[in-house]
């Protein structure tokens, strides 16, 4: 299914929740196009990972823009402020946007692996329900090393957003050359954990990759 298309079935599946009130209808518009909550879960995955992917370049940028600021050698330090503002809003745009991402992923698994733990109890044969169960242990355990990688990531947004927010603040208030060299070493720290967080974003899409491979 192409974008479009996948975009249109989102849509009236959205319109059918609205109208039932419950997911059971989202779940159902997919299911008669032949995806079942894994292929749906494998998708919000993958949307989460590439919000993290974005997010980390956003971040990169942020950092290129701080270290403008804090190297500024004359010219228009209201100019630069301001940018360094709107490189703060687009970040925290797109941290709202991950968290988004991963709530959205967490509603699937959890409607996922709630399924797959009733359909087990419904399999008469032994064997074939503990293979199941198996089956059930090891994907709920991947998920669960991919979904805790991406809690980390997501946790060391809002220190940094924090930080970045104060900085961008304080150098409003002041907007000169001497506000800069007075806040030198908050600069460093917000440097320092951007780049511990893109590290965290990093070793999180990793791990979704591998974990979207499981469900191929």
């Amino acid at each position: 299914m192409n974008q479009d298309s996948r975009r249109i079935w989102t849509l009236a599946a959205l319109a059918l929740v609205v109208l039932s009130g419950c997911s059971t209808a989202y779940y159902a518009a997919w299911e008669k196009l032949g995806y079942a909550k894994r292929d749906i879960l494998k998708e919000r995955v993958v949307e989460a990972r590439d919000e993290q992917q974005a997010a980390s370049e956003q971040f990169k940028d942020a950092l290129t823009k701080l270290k403008e600021v804090y190297a500024f050698d004359g010219g228009d330090l209201e100019k630069a402020y301001k940018q360094l503002q709107g490189e703060f809003d687009a970040s925290q745009a797109q941290a709202d946007a991950v968290k988004k991402r991963i709530r959205s992923m967490e509603t699937v698994a959890t409607d996922l692996f709630t399924e797959w733990e009733t359909e087990i109890g419904q399999i008469s044969n032994p064997g074939m329900a503990s293979s199941s169960r198996q089956k059930l242990q090891e994907t709920r355990s991947r998920y669960g090393e991919m979904h805790a990688a991406l809690l980390k990531a997501e946790a060391s947004m809002d220190p940094v957003l924090v930080q970045f927010r104060d900085y961008a603040l304080s150098l409003k208030h002041s907007l000169n050359a001497q506000a800069i060299a007075s806040l030198k070493g908050e600069a460093v720290n917000i440097q320092n954990d951007i780049g511990k967080l893109i590290q965290d974003m990093n070793a999180s899409i990793a791990r979704a990759d591998a974990f979207v491979k499981t469900l191929q």
